[in-house]
């Protein structure tokens, strides 16, 4: 195995082709993605922790399984997350039930991004935004929850997000539309709810 002041430095796609030839290499790209990969299912399902740990390690063995399958003409990361994306789906069929939703987590630059991108800043402290947020993410279908997920909780540009979903950029881009729109109807409702 290559040493390991080097190995840090390489890329994903470098550590993918170590990792091929050498099993022990496949760990640095789990401590790479482990965080990362954690929190989106989480966000996206609403499963529990130890339930998403759950899902976290079938995505894992899906990937170390496709690796030599590894499109190089994707991000490692579109890849990974299509992967995870998928296995999310895998779970909620298996199920055969939506979980129960727990809360999104909602880092405060996240939390801005939304806010500022659908101009509500200004409207509410932090914390009462961060519920509100929650509470309206969760209560949007699946398509667009999934869509602003992507593009304000894991920082994904609309390629990314195209490569993740396997949709063309054209259904991404009217996606994103669609559930921003949908959930600033969701906002206003429940504003006018709270006004009455």
């Amino acid at each position: 195995m290559p040493e390991n002041s080097n190995i840090e430095e390489k890329s994903d796609e470098e550590l993918v082709g170590l990792a091929i030839k050498d099993q022990a290499v496949f760990l640095h790209i789990m401590n790479r993605y482990q965080a990362k990969l954690l929190y989106y299912i989480k966000r996206i399902s609403g499963l529990s922790n130890d339930e998403a740990e759950d899902v976290l390690q079938d995505v894992f063995i899906k990937i170390y399984q496709n690796l030599n399958d590894f499109d190089i003409d994707l991000k490692f990361s579109s890849w990974a997350y299509r992967i995870t994306h998928n296995q999310v789906i895998s779970n909620f069929r298996k199920i055969q039930a939506r979980p129960q939703n727990a809360g999104i987590d909602l880092n405060d630059d996240s939390l801005r991004g939304l806010a500022a991108d659908l101009d509500i800043e200004g409207k509410i402290d932090n914390s009462l935004l961060r519920e509100k947020i929650n509470k309206i993410l969760n209560n949007l279908e699946y398509k667009y929850k999934e869509v602003l997920i992507l593009k304000f909780f894991e920082e994904k540009d609309y390629k990314e997000i195209s490569d993740i979903l396997k949709k063309p950029m054209g259904t991404v881009a009217s996606l994103m539309n669609r559930a921003k729109i949908k959930f600033r109807e969701e906002m206003d409702r429940r504003d006018s709810l709270e006004i009455k």
